[in-house]
């Protein structure tokens, strides 16, 4: 099965907790997804009516779609409970919260799930600690072949 990861968000922003949300999708989009053809740059999420859409969520035309292909940055439709929408859409009033896609992966059925996370940005001091420490973890593995 394929799984999109958003491998720049870890990088970005700090993560309270993370939910796995349905999509709503259109056929082609669906196919396309199956190729692995997705990208998240600039991606986020925001309410609209007490609805939680993906925005900027690039999903390439599919190759063999006609007429019926769908538009490649569309925002769609995120499917939560409504106990997770309303908590989500009070933590997203306070200041320097945000709700980034994280990865789109496919459930045992063959629906396109979406894990979200609940982060704050980090600052750029907080940006090279973690560079940092991802070098030192290198290292430490290199030396002692883990």
């Amino acid at each position: 099965m394929v799984e999109l990861v958003n491998r720049k968000a870890h990088f970005e922003y700090f993560f309270e907790t993370s939910y796995v949300a349905g999509m709503v999708l259109s056929g082609t989009e669906i196919k396309s997804l199956r190729e692995g053809k997705a990208s998240f740059n600039d991606s986020y999420c925001s309410f609209h009516q007490g609805e939680l859409f993906v925005r900027s969520l690039h999903i390439a035309e599919y190759a063999f779609g006609t007429y019926i292909n769908h538009r490649p940055l569309q925002e769609r439709k995120l499917l939560l409970q409504k106990r997770e929408l309303r908590k989500l859409e009070n933590k997203i009033k306070e200041k320097g919260y945000s709700i980034i896609p994280l990865k789109i992966f496919f459930s045992e059925k063959g629906y396109a799930k979406m894990e979200i996370g609940l982060g704050k940005g980090k600052k750029n001091y907080d940006k090279r600690n973690t560079i940092k420490e991802r070098e030192s973890d290198r290292d430490v593995k290199r030396k002692y072949g883990l």
